[in-house]
């Protein structure tokens, strides 16, 4: 069994599914409304709506005859606190670098001859 985050960032690595969680973003879908945009079959666009949905991403809900896809951020916040983490140690990192180059790059100003 894979766990939440892996399966989150294994869906994100797609452009297709990130594509469609910026169209669910924006409200409700159904799966024919989400594949008007692709040049692939409606067949292939529940493929990647199921690896979504697998992962948490992406709530199928029934009314009557309608199955709208909803967007479930739950899972994108759990990614974002582990990608913030990382954000912040190359941040300093790449702060303490300037810092030492900054500080090699000056003039030496020494007085022994």
């Amino acid at each position: 069994m894979t766990d939440s985050l892996s399966a989150t960032l294994g869906a994100l690595a797609d452009p297709t599914r990130r594509a469609i969680l910026a169209r669910l973003a924006k409200g409700e879908a159904s799966v024919n409304e989400i594949a008007e945009p692709f040049d692939m079959t409606l067949a292939a666009v529940s493929k990647h709506i199921k690896v979504l949905e697998n992962a948490g991403l992406v709530r199928r809900g029934r009314q009557a005859q309608y199955r709208p896809c909803t967007l479930e951020p739950g899972p994108l916040r759990e990614a974002a606190s582990y990608l913030e983490f990382y954000r912040r140690f190359w941040e300093q990192n790449l702060n303490q670098l300037e810092a030492y180059l900054a500080q090699v790059q000056r003039p030496r100003t020494d007085t022994k001859n």
